[in-house]
């Protein structure tokens, strides 16, 4: 079945931006950007969406803050009438180096808080997760407490491998939109930098 919504999480206000935390609004912009979308405001769903693929799929952007993001997903998905394997939701993972992207569906929230309140609202953990590597401030050599790691702008070389990792992801969205996941993976999965010239 294609992915019918795909939701970025983040936290809502210009100060969050361009936080590790807010990587997920980053990539629904993207796709929005690429495919000429504008968002609008629906304060039925608590979001911001938008439309893609000819008006196919929804993207949205809760604007609820990190931790109660099932309230948002919970109404779109239930106005929709989706099921958790409709749905794609975009996060940033402490697990993951920057740049590095995995996707999964179901198991556990792995500690992020917006997982798993989307998990309890929409009663099941089966939704599909696009994992976007931020590094985790003991791995990068930083002294930060997580909670304060995340809700600051990554350095300028992570960003940059996060970003490069965005453009997989783009690379990849037509295999993730049509739920071709192993297809996706490969794109994920393969190195951005340039191969080394042949002698």
């Amino acid at each position: 079945m294609p992915i019918r919504l795909v939701v970025g999480l983040g936290n809502p206000g210009p100060q969050y931006e361009e936080t590790r935390h807010n990587v997920g609004f980053w990539f629904v912009d993207d796709i929005a950007r690429a495919q000429g979308s504008s968002w609008a405001s629906e304060s039925r769903f608590q979001s911001l969406m938008a439309k893609a693929q000819a008006g196919q799929i929804w993207l949205a952007k809760p604007q609820t803050f990190m931790n109660a993001s099932g309230t948002a997903v919970g109404a779109i998905a239930r106005f929709y009438r989706l099921e958790p394997r409709d749905i794609l939701v975009v996060h940033d993972e402490l697990d993951l180096m920057p740049g590095d992207v995995r996707i999964k569906q179901g198991g556990g929230h792995g500690g992020h808080n917006g997982v798993r309140d989307i998990a309890t609202e929409l009663a099941s953990p089966d939704f599909w997760r696009l994992r976007i590597g931020i590094g985790h401030p003991r791995t990068l050599s930083l002294q930060q407490a997580v909670a304060d790691f995340v809700l600051h702008r990554p350095r300028p070389d992570e960003e940059a491998a996060m970003r490069q990792g965005l453009t997989r992801c783009m690379q990849a969205l037509p295999s993730l939109l049509g739920a071709d996941m192993a297809a996706a993976q490969r794109t994920l999965h393969t190195s951005s930098k340039p191969a080394d010239p042949t002698p």
